[in-house]
C-alpha cells in the first residue's frame, strides 16, 4: 500500500518571478496584488514566487502601495526609476532584477489574466523555454483591433525571424531565456522581437483579453505608433533595401523621362516649356529624398545610442532588493 503523497521540500521547489512594470496604476495595485497572492497561494504546493515590481517614476501612490505589500509580504521586491524610461525598457529592467528558475510578466491593468500562471507553469515544465499568451479576443474599438492587427502583419512580413500575431508581454520565460536577454544590451529593447529571435522552444497559449479593471491606459495611438517603428527597425534591414530600390526606380524614371523630353522636343519644337511638370518633378524628387535619408537616419540614430552606451535605467529607490543586485 503506497503511503500518503509527499509534499516537495520549498527548497526543491522551483521559484517563479512574476514580473509587473507599473505607472500610476494606484487605482489597481489591491486587486492585483490580492490575484498575485491568490495564485502563489494555490500553487504553494508547485512553486514558489517572487512579485518583482519595476515602477516607472509613478506620480500617484502606486510607489507607496507597493512600499506597504513590502512591509507584511518579504516576496514583494522593487525598484524605482529616477525618470520614465518607457515600457520595453521598464520590462527589460524589471527582467535583470528577477531571481526565479522562470518569469512570467503581467500588467498591471489586469487584462491579462495572473491565473494563467498555472497553465503557463504547465508548459514550462514540459520542456518550453518561452509561453506566450496568444489573444483571441480584445475588448476595444473594433478599428483599434483592425489597425492592431495590420500593424502584427506588417511587422512579421518584414521582420528578419517570425514574430507571433496577436501576442504582447504576456508571457513566461526560462532563466536562460533572460540570461541571453542580459546579453543584449540594445537602447531601445522591443522584447517581442527579441525573444522570437533568440530560438528556444516556444509556444503560445490562446486566451481573451479583459477589460481594463480601473485607470486609463497609456499605451495610445501614438505610443503604438512608435513601438510598431522600434519593431520594424530593429529587426529587419527592409527599409534600408527599400531605401536603395527607391533610389534606383527614381534614377531609372528620370533616365527614361530625360529620353522622352528630349525626343518629344525634338519631334515638336513648339511645344511650351513644362514649368509646372518640372515643379512637380522637383517637389517629388526632394521628398523622396527625404523619406530616404529619414529611414537611414533611423538606423544611425540607433548606431547612435548603442554607442553612447546609456544605462537601461537609473533605479532611485529600491525593496527587498540589495545594492549589491542592482545590476543597471
Amino acid at each position: 500500500m503506497n503511503g500518503p503523497e509527499r509534499r516537495p521540500r520549498e527548497s526543491q521547489m522551483p521559484l517563479i518571478s512574476i514580473a509587473i512594470p507599473v505607472y500610476n496604476e494606484a487605482l489597481n495595485m489591491d486587486a492585483l496584488y490580492r490575484r498575485l497572492t491568490g495564485v502563489a497561494e494555490r500553487m504553494s504546493d508547485r512553486c514558489r514566487m517572487e512579485f518583482v515590481f519595476s515602477d516607472n517614476n509613478s506620480t500617484d501612490d502606486t510607489w507607496s502601495r507597493i512600499e506597504a505589500f513590502a512591509a507584511s509580504d518579504a516576496r514583494v521586491r522593487a525598484i524605482r526609476f529616477s525618470k520614465n524610461v518607457g515600457f520595453q525598457r521598464s520590462i527589460m529592467a524589471n527582467y535583470l532584477h528577477t531571481r526565479g528558475d522562470a518569469v512570467m510578466q503581467i500588467d498591471a491593468d489586469l487584462q491579462d489574466p495572473p491565473e494563467m500562471l498555472e497553465q503557463f507553469f504547465e508548459v514550462w515544465q514540459k520542456g518550453f523555454d518561452v509561453v506566450y499568451g496568444v489573444r483571441r479576443k480584445r475588448r476595444e474599438a473594433a478599428w483599434m483591433n483592425q489597425f492592431r492587427r495590420f500593424g502584427y502583419w506588417m511587422i512579421n512580413a518584414i521582420s528578419e525571424h517570425d514574430i507571433p500575431r496577436d501576442v504582447g508581454d504576456f508571457r513566461l520565460v526560462d532563466r536562460k531565456v533572460i540570461r541571453a536577454l542580459s546579453q543584449m544590451r540594445t537602447p531601445n529593447p522591443y522584447l517581442r522581437g527579441m525573444i522570437a529571435g533568440l530560438g528556444f522552444r516556444q509556444t503560445g497559449l490562446e486566451y481573451e483579453r479583459d477589460a481594463r479593471v480601473a485607470g486609463e491606459s497609456k499605451f495610445g495611438l501614438s505610443r503604438l505608433l512608435r513601438l510598431g517603428l522600434t519593431a520594424v527597425f530593429n529587426h529587419s534591414s527592409v527599409p534600408l533595401r527599400m531605401a536603395s530600390i527607391l533610389g534606383i526606380m527614381m534614377i531609372a524614371v528620370s533616365a527614361m523621362g530625360t529620353i522622352y523630353f528630349v525626343l518629344l522636343k525634338i519631334l515638336q519644337p513648339e511645344l511650351p516649356q513644362g514649368l509646372a511638370s518640372m515643379h512637380v518633378l522637383v517637389l517629388f524628387g526632394i521628398g523622396l529624398q527625404s523619406l530616404l535619408l529619414g529611414i537611414i537616419g533611423e538606423y544611425i540614430l540607433r548606431i547612435y545610442l548603442m554607442l553612447r552606451a546609456e544605462p537601461l535605467a537609473i533605479v532611485d529607490s529600491s525593496i527587498n532588493i540589495e545594492p549589491a543586485e542592482l545590476v543597471l
